[in-house]
């Protein structure tokens, strides 16, 4: 059992290694980075969507923005658009499952906005339609993937793509990397130097 713990361990690191050392990977983060800070300063937000453990990446992202990461600062507008279950069983019921965030971003999305997609295989159906529908709006698409970055590849304007096939593996390293892009966005929407109060001199 421990040499279990030691391989998923030297595995986990792997993945991470190479996503460390992928700087047009790192690129595309900072830039996903600018581009939802610009969205937000002109009154847009970003939305997030996935399934599984990719729902949780969704609402545990959503959480930072609105809550805090590294500095104290106003909230930014995010919403996670998997966690209103009225809404999600409505649609699913109604309509079908496939249908849920895409139905959400049609109601809550506008042009100019941010949609970050989530899906370890690139190939959910539901995030699918999502950023075809974020397409037709103006809204920016943005996708968190893994393997060759599936079907989402071709519908997102910015793909985050981890170079593993192992699903845990592909959402260690989204985590970190959704940590990273709410630092940037806090770092291009505040500036560096916010929250530093020049210290005031003895009276």
């Amino acid at each position: 059992m421990i040499e279990i713990v030691k391989k998923q361990l030297l595995q986990s690191v792997e993945t991470m290694t190479k996503v460390a050392a992928d700087e047009s990977l790192h690129a595309i983060v900072v830039e996903a980075a600018r581009l939802t800070a610009e969205s937000m300063k002109n009154g847009g937000k970003l939305l997030v969507c996935g399934n599984g453990g990719s729902a949780a990446d969704a609402q545990h992202l959503v959480a930072e923005f609105v809550a805090r990461l590294t500095i104290d600062r106003p909230a930014l507008r995010a919403i996670a658009l998997t966690t209103d279950s009225s809404i999600l069983t409505a649609i699913g019921n109604d309509h079908s499952f496939e249908h849920i965030f895409e139905r959400q971003v049609e109601a809550l999305g506008r042009e100019g906005d941010v949609l970050l997609a989530i899906s370890t295989s690139g190939n959910s159906k539901n995030c699918v339609l999502a950023l075809e529908q974020a397409k037709k709006m103006g809204i920016h698409t943005v996708a968190y993937t893994g393997n060759d970055g599936g079907k989402m590849k071709s519908l997102a304007d910015l793909n985050v793509i981890i170079p593993s096939n192992v699903t845990m593996n592909i959402q260690e390293s989204h985590l970190a990397l959704e940590h990273i892009l709410c630092m940037l966005v806090e770092l291009f929407y505040f500036g560096p130097d916010f929250g530093k109060q020049p210290k005031k001199l003895s009276e």
